[in-house]
């Protein structure tokens, strides 16, 4: 019985790929990131909306 207990606990308590899905889910984001950034007119857009009108004021005073 303290065999079967041992081996259940060592297959699903190790850790041996935590690493790699942590990894995997840095990488699906910042992948997802690039995408949203790139795209035409979205999220980008925004931002050089934003940064445009503060240089336009600031070059009006």
């Amino acid at each position: 019985m303290l065999e079967m207990v041992t081996y259940l606990k060592d297959r699903y308590m190790s850790e041996k790929g935590q690493g790699m899905v942590e990894y995997a889910l840095i990488i699906a984001f910042v992948v997802a990131l690039a995408i949203v950034l790139s795209s035409d007119g979205g999220l980008s857009g925004a931002i050089e909306g934003v940064f445009g009108s503060a240089a336009s004021q600031i070059n009006a005073q």
